[in-house]
């Protein structure tokens, strides 16, 4: 489906596009039949899923205009916040709980994630795609040029709340209730030759500045407390 441009509402313009956010796509299981994505803006995400395999999928967008339009492509869309949205939600529902670049955007990415493990089902997973903070070019205008300089889109996106590194962002699910079982590099550079030579320097520690965000599923530990 083509892109539409952005509606406008009282909350301004949206500002991401109609996306299917293939990095995510892979890393869905096959399987699953009951989807929820958070922040599923025009549902174009979830339309995926759909045409690759038969799945319900519920979607939370906060964004009026967006979420009119993902209840056109979704079965079930709520128009609010994850904060406010988890009470709606069923208990052990739901096959896959997917964070497409949302977590860092909340004030407390802990307790939503801690608060959803209710929401899984039996052999449930959540996958997320978060940011990588450590990625090579932030690291060099922080460290070389004082720079640290918030953008409309991207690692440092202006809305942002929250940094993680790939170290960091296990500790947030462990934290959680959850045990990561996959954290895969996105979008992978290529070094300039000053960082190669410090990464030969450092036996490849530095690997993970490589990429600009980590594809993650993790798994409930266990029910969360009553």
């Amino acid at each position: 489906m083509d892109m539409e441009p952005p509606n406008e509402s009282s909350h301004g313009i949206y500002p991401y596009p109609d996306n299917p956010r293939t990095p995510a796509l892979a890393l869905v299981p096959s399987h699953i039949r009951v989807l929820l994505d958070v922040g599923c803006a025009y549902g174009a995400f979830g339309a995926a899923v759909q045409q690759r395999q038969p799945c319900e999928v519920w979607g939370i967008e906060p964004h009026q205009p967006a979420a009119e339009k993902a209840a056109l492509r979704l079965q079930h869309v709520l128009n609010t916040t994850i904060e406010k949205a988890i009470d709606q939600l069923p208990d052990q529902y739901f096959d896959c709980i997917v964070f497409n670049d949302v977590l860092e955007h909340l004030e407390n990415p802990w307790l939503v994630l801690s608060r959803v493990r209710s929401k899984l089902g039996p052999s449930g997973r959540v996958v997320a795609i978060i940011p990588n903070i450590r990625y090579f070019e932030i690291v060099n205008d922080l460290v070389l040029h004082g720079q640290w300089e918030y953008q409309e889109s991207g690692i440092l996106d202006r809305t942002h709340l929250r940094f993680f590194t790939k170290s960091t962002i296990g500790d947030l699910f462990r934290q959680s209730g959850y045990e990561l079982e996959r954290a895969e590099g996105i979008r992978g550079a290529r070094f300039p030759w000053k960082f190669r030579l410090l990464n030969l320097a450092f036996l490849g520690a530095l690997n993970e500045m490589r990429y600009h965000e980590f594809g993650c599923v993790a798994a409930p530990l266990a029910p969360p407390h009553a």
